[in-house]
């Protein structure tokens, strides 16, 4: 993805607009000054969230399995603190369960070659050295733009012999060239089409996505496409086939979009259906959406490994980048801890069969989490009518609990409460939407637009299974089993920690009320 004219985004000087939003002391508290540790009592940084370790980040890269370990690449600009040079590299970060991850270093640089930095792409372990680099060797398809960013978009190739840790450019000239001047033409994602025994290429062309089809990586045949107007330009783009819950195996096309002109998100969508190696029919014109908040955007999936490191035909995993371009440098952590860029949590995503016929993807946290939860607070089955304060205090943690009522007009909770209740971040059902509202707290979106998230429920059903991981600027609602799912930055203050219930319209019992810290 390359965004709102990237260069021109990198150029402004992000300490400026760090500071801006930068939440103002309450009475009592101190300035905000850089900590020395990178988990103080005064900083940002995410407890148990992935944040890149110095100046910025943007898009994930789809981590790519090597060694017994997940390799997460980024894009990374070194220079975005300092106002110096502009643009993004591809940094690496290793991981063998998807929670804790060591930082590498750059594995692809920037401006090393006359095509100037790097942008989204994907890589590729090529087992069968169809590439000629080597079997085993890594290659990566990336978009580049020689005219600086304002005139073509094409695509290079970059390989690594040392398991993806390092890469080296392929020549100077695109393996995939621009079309025309101006063409939004970018952010390749490349699989394997085990049926045609070739590589297959995703594209962002626009309102459209392209396939192409290649034997080495080298040279690219236009296959076809699929054209979907109304959600904004498509990037991002992502392509795989996964099994249902039924035994159905699925093809599923996915892009980052801009659905808000309709009212829905600007996040990951996708349709199911199937796809012959150059053209893809969906099941539904429509999309569906993967995340429902204002801030999980660049999503990525990838596959799942099993124990014994084959991939699992029936689950993926999923991450996005949590923040906007809208307002994509307005973060306390600038000024606070020196750095703009965290990510969700990675999820494990499957596809599920609804009572209507159709298909879904449902998300979970990514398990290996329960691995590192530090302390657990039973809370117990409790009744609410009104607003009810709870005995716990935190600013990085996950609830889990089932509402059920037999009237109600709504009920939910109040996450990262101000001592005096004035500020919360709200979360629950109320009439026939599940909601996420950051408007009661400190939020990225100076302009008032972007602040409750809805998607469809059924009051009738009685009953909501919610899943909420808090972090230090981020809130995720996971509803009724990973149905929906809304992720959304907040900047509340930090000694905004308590934690309240709520029921409107009648009596809710929240059952099996369980908040668990993490400790990574």
């Amino acid at each position: 993805m390359r965004g709102p004219t990237r260069r021109s985004l990198f150029a402004a000087t992000a300490a400026g607009a760090g500071a801006a939003l930068l939440p103002a002391a309450p009475a009592g508290a101190g300035p905000h000054p850089r900590p020395k540790s990178a988990r103080s009592c005064l900083s940002y940084r995410a407890g148990y969230h992935f944040t890149v370790p110095d100046q910025w980040k943007n898009d994930p890269q789809r981590p790519v399995w090597i060694d017994g370990e997940y390799h997460y690449y980024y894009l990374y600009n070194a220079d975005y603190l300092d106002g110096g040079e502009v643009g993004t590299a591809w940094r690496l970060a290793t991981s063998t369960d998807l929670v804790s991850f060591t930082d590498r270093g750059i594995a692809v640089p920037k401006d090393t070659t006359v095509n100037g930095d790097v942008w989204s792409g994907s890589a590729v372990v090529d087992s069968g050295d169809t590439a000629g680099f080597g079997a085993g060797a890594v290659v990566a398809v990336v978009t580049m733009s020689p005219g600086g960013g304002t005139d073509h978009q094409e695509q290079f190739l970059y390989h690594s012999t040392d398991g993806g840790r390092t890469f080296t450019n392929y020549g100077t000239g695109p393996v995939l060239a621009s079309p025309g001047v101006g063409a939004d033409f970018r952010d390749p994602k490349v699989i394997r089409d085990e049926d045609h025994d070739r590589w297959v290429m995703v594209l962002a062309q626009g309102d459209r996505v392209g396939f192409y089809h290649s034997a080495d990586l080298k040279s690219w045949t236009h296959a076809g496409g699929y054209v979907k107007d109304g959600i904004g330009v498509l990037e991002c783009p992502d392509l795989f086939r996964i099994t249902a819950d039924d035994g159905t195996a699925k093809w599923v096309l996915g892009a980052s979009a801009d659905g808000t002109g309709s009212g829905q998100p600007a996040t990951y969508a996708y349709w199911t259906g199937s796809f012959d190696g150059g053209s893809f029919t969906p099941d539904s014109p429509d999309p569906q959406w993967l995340d429902h908040g204002w801030d999980w955007y660049a999503a990525v999936t990838f596959e799942k490994r099993r124990a014994d490191g084959s991939p699992d035909p029936a689950a993926r995993y999923a991450l996005g980048w949590l923040n906007n371009w809208a307002y994509a440098h307005t973060t306390p952590t600038i000024d606070a801890d020196g750095f703009n860029g965290t990510d969700s949590i990675v999820r494990e995503i499957t596809l599920v069969k609804s009572a209507s016929g159709s298909y879904y993807l449902a998300s979970r946290p990514v398990p290996a989490l329960d691995s590192y939860v530090s302390r657990t607070v039973n809370l117990g089955d409790l009744t609410v009518d009104g607003t009810r304060l709870l005995d716990y205090s935190g600013i990085s943690y996950e609830l889990t609990t089932e509402i059920t009522w037999s009237r109600l007009t709504g009920a939910g909770v109040q996450l990262r409460r101000s001592p005096d209740g004035g500020r919360h971040v709200d979360a629950g059902v109320w009439s026939d939407y599940a909601f996420l509202n950051r408007r009661g707290t400190v939020g990225p979106d100076t302009s008032g637009n972007r602040q409750e998230s809805r998607t469809p429920f059924d009051p009738g059903a009685g009953r909501v299974r919610l899943r909420i991981l808090v972090d230090r600027t981020s809130v995720e609602m996971f509803v009724d089993d990973g149905r929906y799912v809304h992720s959304s930055e907040v900047f509340p203050y930090l000694v905004d920690d308590r934690l309240a219930l709520f029921a409107a319209g009648g009596t809710a019992v929240f059952r099996n009320t369980v908040v668990r810290e993490f400790a990574v």
